[in-house]
């Protein structure tokens, strides 16, 4: 992070698979190439939490902040270790491969991983490395397992609504239940031994590419999740455990009306006086899997928007603050370096300020921002960076560059754009000419959506915050991976100094 580095942001969900999602199989390791061909020195991913379709497939909203999810898990895989056959995953290929079809993924890898599971209680081989990866993860892995039983014992209810004795972690009726759902347990576990297996082994191989791994740490869980579940004493909640206020962000670029997230927020006073275990845990945990981590809102650590529970609009809320010094104090006492970035978007505070100067985190600029009003003093124009930073031609959040220009850039802003690099150019030029301004910054580290390097348009775009449907869905070919690519992203790269390699 403190040499000129780039690279290029792409969920495992957008990987080339023939099993309808992006997945940990070759797909990710043609990529992987891809990136080291290209000169690349990170590759950002979103978060690895398992998703649902009741969540809108959003890897920001999990049952669990720690466990992985098995969507990812690669069948291919699982054939060359004999967990499955060749027959078992032709039956129903091939899939289209231009977007993620979720409740087809989910119901077809959901076979899958139920006749690798039987298939390995009647082998030998792995037992013991099983064995291993329960306890050293049992931790967290004990509960989560637990919970994905229940809830499925209990119709996928909430954890709030089962019945009082399980909604309140009495022992008794926890062990009556571990007892009696003793295989789906085991088998929740044995998909999380898949998952973080492959992971690894995915992970080992960038780090022979000499590429570096951002991951993401969203700020907070989903009320119907273990974490919440587990934890209820750090959460604010009342006696029948529904939140009393929940987490959003008031009106900003992204609504007028603000954003109403619904997560329980937390009593930051009872964190501290645990010494923050629930958060240094989580972050040792990121650690493991990914060796940078974008921390989500980071805004969130200094002061926070809690909305009464009940609200249609995140318009009632109010700023909370938070011991920001003390806890981040506290952090860099078990992370020396405090390998972060900080999603600093949106309106940001002198203690925003602050803490990130205070503790040397770098801030993101996003570049589709720039061309507003006061492009000259704006803090997201090239020239106003920092090198202690991140830039970005656009986010998992926003339109495409290439999107921006042909659906939402306003006249004026197309002309200080044109103004800024010094002549008007067509829409299929705009993603090229944000990568440049983006690689020739002073910024220290500099991030490309994998849709931008290719100049893609909206119907590309990963996320349009505030909707429940079409987000998440875009998929990268094998195709797209050419060589012409990988040379002019390469030659970029090296001339405004970024290749570590």
């Amino acid at each position: 992070m403190r040499k000129r580095a780039s690279g290029i942001l792409l969920h495992i969900t957008s990987l080339p698979s023939p099993f309808e999602i992006g997945d940990f199989g070759p797909g990710a390791y043609r990529f992987i190439d891809f990136l080291a061909e290209s000169k690349q020195s990170f590759w950002q991913v979103l978060p690895f939490s398992p998703t649902d379709l009741l969540f809108g497939n959003s890897p920001y909203s999990s049952f669990s902040l720690f466990a992985g999810n098995p969507l990812f898990i690669s069948p291919s895989i699982l054939v060359k270790e004999g967990l499955l056959l060749e027959k078992d995953v032709a039956s129903l290929l091939p899939f289209p491969k231009e977007k993620c079809n979720y409740p087809l993924a989910f119901s077809y890898k959901r076979r899958l991983l139920n006749e690798a599971w039987e298939n390995f209680k009647r082998k030998k081989q792995a037992k013991d490395e099983f064995g291993k990866f329960c306890q050293k993860n049992a931790s967290w892995l004990d509960d989560f397992s637990l919970f994905i039983a229940l809830k499925s014992y209990f119709n996928k209810a909430s954890w709030n609504k089962w019945p009082s004795e399980f909604r309140d972690r009495e022992p008794c009726a926890l062990n009556f239940l571990k007892n009696k759902l003793d295989q789906d347990i085991q088998r929740e576990k044995f998909f999380q031994f898949l998952f973080f297996k492959q992971w690894f082994s995915l992970k080992k191989y960038c780090s022979l590419k000499r590429i570096r791994i951002i991951g993401d740490l969203p700020i907070y869980p989903t009320c119907d999740s273990v974490d919440v579940w587990a934890n209820p004493e750090i959460f604010k909640l009342d006696k029948e455990k529904r939140p009393v206020f929940v987490a959003g962000v008031p009106p900003d670029y992204f609504s007028n009306t603000g954003q109403l997230w619904g997560n329980p927020v937390y009593k930051w006073d009872v964190l501290k006086e645990q010494k923050y275990r629930w958060w240094i845990n989580r972050i040792r945990h990121s650690l493991c899997l990914f060796d940078i981590v974008r921390i989500d809102h980071f805004r969130g650590f200094v002061s926070f928007w809690e909305v009464p529970a009940g609200e249609k609009t995140a318009m009632a809320g109010r700023w909370i603050e938070v011991p920001a010094e003390d806890f981040f104090k506290t952090i860099s006492k078990e992370f020396p370096h405090l390998p972060f970035i900080a999603e600093d978007l949106g309106f940001i505070t002198p203690d925003v300020e602050y803490i990130m100067q205070k503790f040397n985190i770098p801030g993101m600029k996003i570049l589709l921002f720039a061309f507003g009003e006061d492009t000259a003093r704006h803090p997201y124009a090239p020239h106003n960076y920092v090198r202690n930073c991140v830039v970005y031609t656009g986010t998992h959040d926003t339109n495409t560059a290439r999107g921006w220009f042909e659906e939402e850039a306003s006249s004026e802003e197309k002309e200080r754009l044109f103004h800024y690099i010094g002549r008007e150019i067509s829409p299929g030029e705009v993603s090229k000419e944000f990568i440049r301004l983006a690689m020739m910054s002073v910024a220290d580290l500099s991030i490309l959506p994998m849709q931008d390097v290719l100049g893609l348009g909206s119907k590309a775009r990963m996320n349009t915050p505030s909707t429940s449907k079409g987000n998440w869905e875009w998929r990268l070919s094998l195709e797209q991976m050419k060589d012409e690519v990988s040379f002019h992203l390469r030659g970029l790269t090296r001339i405004y100094g970024r290749c570590l390699k």
